[in-house]
């Protein structure tokens, strides 16, 4: 244990203080956004700030990755950190002054999207060459402990703050937590450069190319990345869902829908523990596979047929229980399969191909929702089988909204499981 410990020190103390900044970072863009909402009253001007952060990372990460491999790892980090902690910064001094206008936070979320995609590479590989491959499983546990971690304490800390000082006491805690992530790791980390694979004089855009041409000679993860993106996009339109459904709902309301999210937490934050506690699975893409089929043919199905918030945070944890395992062996899958000096480039073509349909399935579930559910539920009589299983009240066509992306998510399922099946007979 102590020989473990002390081989991942300059790993661990990164992702500590990364999550920490991460905190701060996520509680800044959650008081953003209640604040966008008091100011404007509109729900699409709030949901634009999460368009305005994936769009960058959707278009430019296939570039990120090549110009990620260019540069030093641990300064990329240091300068990225920095230009998105001056326009956290930016936004307290607009605050302050009073001058905070919506295109001045769509901006802001911008520019950190872009700081994030540019920065996303090179962590992947600063990550991989602090950890020795044996705890790679272990490791990717640790990030989703972070992430369920976050998503607790995130609503929780951030509305506190927010109701104690306002959106300037938010943005000056997460600031912070920058200052202790940037000074650890400019003065007590080091990141080991990786050997690289770049040519002289080769360009961006044929170093991009290159991490797709890995990827097109390597199916197995090319696949894989596949069948997260629709998984992804099932995941998302749920997301569009969930607030209309639960606010609309006579059993719902912001108290109920906060107990969901929170229920959602500490799913994740329990199967962190499975994650890291169970052994290595002979077949980790079974494991994916069977992870994610039980997420996608639980969480959405209770969701469309129940009215009860306790079911609905039964549903929330079944959802979200597996979904740690699936991304710790997922982890252990690419940064054992990807070159190390080819990974911020492969990185990089992995996050445009995996997440492009995020940013799609929220736009489209919302749309589908206004525009042909709920309309139709509401043209229902009182006999209606419609009626009798998602209801009549307002709220009832995001519920069979839910059971169409159940028997979505179940058919990305069996297809990416068909097409995996020589990989399911064999230890991978």
């Amino acid at each position: 244990m102590k020989n473990g410990i002390k081989q991942l020190r300059s790993y661990l103390l990164l992702w500590s203080t990364q999550s920490l900044s991460a905190l701060g970072s996520s509680m800044t863009g959650y008081a953003l956004g209640l604040w966008l909402y008091s100011s404007t009253g509109s729900a699409l001007r709030t949901a634009l700030l999460s368009v305005c952060s994936y769009a960058p990372y959707v278009m430019m990460s296939i570039f990120a990755g090549a110009l990620s491999n260019r540069w030093n790892k641990k300064c990329t980090m240091l300068v990225c950190d920095l230009l998105a902690a001056c326009t956290t910064a930016a936004a307290f001094l607009l605050i302050t002054v009073n001058v905070l206008r919506p295109w001045h936070l769509y901006l802001i979320n911008a520019l950190n999207g872009l700081m994030n995609t540019v920065q996303q590479p090179a962590s992947e590989v600063a990550a991989t060459q602090l950890i020795p491959k044996k705890y790679y499983q272990q490791t990717g546990a640790l990030r989703s402990f972070s992430q369920s971690m976050n998503t607790i304490l995130t609503p929780v800390l951030a509305t506190m703050l927010f109701a104690f000082g306002g959106l300037p006491t938010v943005i000056y805690v997460d600031l912070i937590t920058f200052a202790a992530a940037f000074v650890s790791l400019l003065l007590f980390i080091r990141i080991p450069e990786p050997k690289t694979a770049e040519k002289v004089g080769e360009s961006v855009i044929s170093s991009a190319k290159e991490g797709l041409s890995w990827l097109k000679g390597n199916p197995l993860i090319l696949k894989l990345i596949f069948f997260l993106a629709g998984i992804n996009l099932i995941a998302s339109a749920n997301g569009a869902a969930v607030s209309p459904m639960i606010l609309s709902r006579a059993a719902g309301g912001k108290a109920v829908l906060g107990s969901v999210n929170f229920c959602i937490g500490i799913a994740t934050l329990a199967g962190t523990f499975i994650a890291s506690s169970t052994p290595a699975p002979k077949n980790r893409i079974k494991a994916i596979c069977l992870s994610l089929f039980f997420s996608m043919s639980t969480e959405n199905f209770i969701l469309a047929f129940s009215d009860s918030p306790v079911i609905w945070c039964g549903g929330a944890v079944l959802g979200w229980l597996f979904i740690p395992y699936m991304g710790a062996n997922l982890d252990v899958i690419l940064r054992s399969s990807i070159p190390a000096e080819m990974q911020g480039r492969v990185y990089a073509c992995r996050n445009s191909l995996q997440f492009f349909t995020i940013p799609i399935g929220g736009i489209a579930g919302g749309a589908l929702i206004d525009r042909y559910f709920e309309p139709l539920m509401s043209r229902q009589t009182g006999g209606s089988s419609l009626i009798s299983l998602f209801g009549s009240e307002k709220g009832s066509g995001a519920a069979m909204f839910f059971a169409f992306l159940g028997f979505a998510g179940v058919a990305v399922c069996v297809v990416f499981t068909i097409l995996l099946r020589k990989e399911l007979r064999s230890d991978v």
